[in-house]
């Protein structure tokens, strides 16, 4: 199982700060995530930075996982913009 930290906004949405949940890759951990903590958190996640063991995942939702694998959700603090698209945000990460 990978183990998900979640920072800030992502953190208050989920209503804790880490879980762990039992997926093979990047895209069915957040999956999950977004199942089990609802509309809001999905809407957090769609504008967060997502890393997985520190680093970008290079793979986007194929990116494969481990166990003890973390997976951390790492909204904007502040500032920025929603359109805004770089492959190291959720929503680029495709299925």
């Amino acid at each position: 199982m990978a183990r998900l930290r979640l920072f800030a906004r992502a953190r208050d949405e989920a209503g804790r700060a880490d879980d762990t949940i039992d997926a093979t890759t990047l895209g069915a951990l957040l999956d999950e995530a977004c199942a089990r903590y609802g509309v809001e958190f999905t809407r957090v996640l769609a504008r967060s930075r997502v890393w997985v063991n520190g680093e970008e995942p290079g793979a986007g939702a194929a990116t494969p996982l481990r166990t003890n694998d973390e997976v951390a959700v790492l909204p904007p603090v502040s500032g920025g913009s929603d359109s805004e698209a770089t492959s190291s945000r959720v929503g680029s990460l495709g299925a």
